[in-house]
This record gives structure tokens, C-alpha cells and sequence, in this order.
């Protein structure tokens, strides 16, 4: 073989890999991949929603969850203005929002520094506000038939808690 032959690189466009010497060779894939993992290492770790306006319920659901948005109709019927936050990771927003275990539901929401934990009623949310409770929230756990946004044939009773970032709860209300 002769030597210009020899020292001719043997690369098909779509290839990563020299097949004369196995380097790695750089293509629109590989860049691609490097970008989308920098995008999605920001989006996880270090951009944050501001759910801190005033007035405004900032509500992280999943995108797939319908009784997710049938709870956010029910906020804006009772008043409330409303901001859907579609999260594929809602383990990370309950812990990063202090949600106890025991009060967990699909939906955690957040207005004026208060947690709202699944399908809570539009009323109990409006008495926290107006009472300016010193607790960190409210929750209904589970995801009790009969509770707004969960309505259906059914009605199973429920009860809604306050709760506090040392652990103490209480039951405020029954229905």
C-alpha cells in the first residue's frame, strides 16, 4: 500500500472515531450533547422559580397530572391568581420546600411564604392569609376523593392540617 494511502484519514461524516488511529474526532453530536448537559446542570441545580410574589400561588405539578389542574381551576374560581409550574422532579420541590413526609400529596404550592400541600380548599387557604399564621402550611394529604380538584363519584372524608417546620402539626379542618 503506498504511503499517501496509508496516511489518509478514513472518516465517514457521521463518524466520532478515526478508524486509522482511533481519535476522537468532534461532530455536531457531541457538541450538541455537551451543550444540552450544561442547559439541563443550570436548569437543576442552579435556576430558580421566584415564587415569592405576593398574592400570586405558584402551584408545581406535573405535566401529566389532571387532578393537578382541576385544583388550579378551583383556585382561580375561588379568586386566586393562579401560576402553573410544570416539574418533572417534585420529590426535589417538596424537600427543597420543607414538605414533612407524612403530608405529602401530588401538587405543592407556595404563596406568600406559605406551603400549600395537595388538594386543599380554596376557604382554608383565604383563613391562612387573612390570619397570618405563624406555620410554615397547610396540607391535605394523599389524594382523598371529594377534595377540590379530585371530585367524582365519591366523597371520602378528609381532613386539612397545619403544620410547622419543627414538626408540629395540627388538624384545622374537616370534611
Amino acid at each position: 500500500m503506498s504511503s499517501s494511502k496509508k496516511n489518509k484519514r478514513n472518516i465517514s461524516s457521521n463518524s466520532i472515531v478515526d478508524s486509522d488511529k482511533n481519535d476522537f474526532v468532534y461532530t455536531p453530536y457531541i457538541l450538541a450533547i455537551i451543550v444540552f448537559t450544561i442547559v439541563n446542570v443550570y436548569f437543576t441545580y442552579f435556576h430558580s422559580i421566584d415564587d415569592s410574589q405576593e398574592g400570586i400561588i405558584s402551584v408545581y405539578k406535573s405535566p401529566t397530572c389532571d387532578c393537578c389542574n382541576k385544583w388550579i381551576k378551583h383556585l382561580k374560581s375561588n379568586g386566586f391568581s393562579v401560576r402553573g409550574i410544570n416539574e418533572i422532579n417534585m420529590e426535589k420541590i417538596k424537600m427543597d420546600k420543607g414538605v414533612p413526609e407524612k403530608f405529602k400529596s401530588c401538587h405543592t404550592a407556595v404563596i406568600n411564604g406559605y406551603v400549600i400541600e395537595g388538594h386543599v380548599p380554596a376557604n382554608d387557604i383565604r383563613k391562612l392569609l387573612s390570619e397570618k399564621r405563624n406555620i410554615a402550611g397547610l396540607s391535605v394529604p394523599d389524594m382523598p376523593m371529594g377534595s377540590p380538584g379530585m371530585e367524582g363519584s365519591r366523597k371520602d372524608p378528609y381532613v386539612v392540617y397545619e403544620f410547622d417546620r419543627a414538626g408540629n402539626y395540627e388538624a384545622i379542618n374537616q370534611y
